[in-house]
């Protein structure tokens, strides 16, 4: 096993995290639900964790990967840019959420406003954490590059 192994078994946990807190955030909302609020403001804590050795160990994986043909200095540089990105605005949507459990653990509500920043923080982390693994996928899988060729399928017997 090596570091472009552990970035790639551990980089999976906050995209699908952030997109299933989100839902559970936005059901939260709806239902005026304090109890899932409070799950989902923990879990979005807990990938903003996570998210620190994902991006920790995307320097190691880099020194691993671009040794192989096909990969380039151009598909590392763009996710490795939005991958500093995604670190910001989680560390920030953690943060707050952090602030968000405090409110409730000291006064058992959150403010309107608050819980507001944090959907729109949500929405905007996943956003550019999803963005990030779309360039992440790229460095390897050159079937989703934009422009993609495919060549025929070869046909048994044919």
């Amino acid at each position: 096993m090596n570091w472009a192994h552990v970035h790639l078994m551990i980089n999976h946990i906050p995209v699908i995290g952030i997109f299933g807190a989100l839902l559970l955030f936005v059901y939260a909302l709806l239902k005026k639900s304090e109890e899932l609020k409070m799950v989902s403001l923990g879990i979005f804590v807990l990938i903003a964790l996570i998210m620190i050795p994902v991006f920790f160990t995307g320097e190691a994986a880099e020194n691993v990967v671009k040794k192989i043909p096909g990969v380039t200095e151009t598909y590392i540089g763009r996710h490795e840019e939005f991958a500093e990105y995604s670190i910001t605005v989680m560390e920030i949507l953690g943060t707050v959420c952090l602030l968000c459990l405090y409110f409730i653990f000291k006064s058992g509500t959150v403010p309107k406003w608050l819980l507001t920043i944090v959907l729109l923080l949500a929405l905007l982390t996943a956003a550019v954490v999803g963005l990030t693994a779309n360039l992440g996928g790229q460095i390897r899988h050159t079937e989703i590059r934009e422009g993609a060729s495919y060549a025929p399928a070869l046909t048994p017997g044919k």
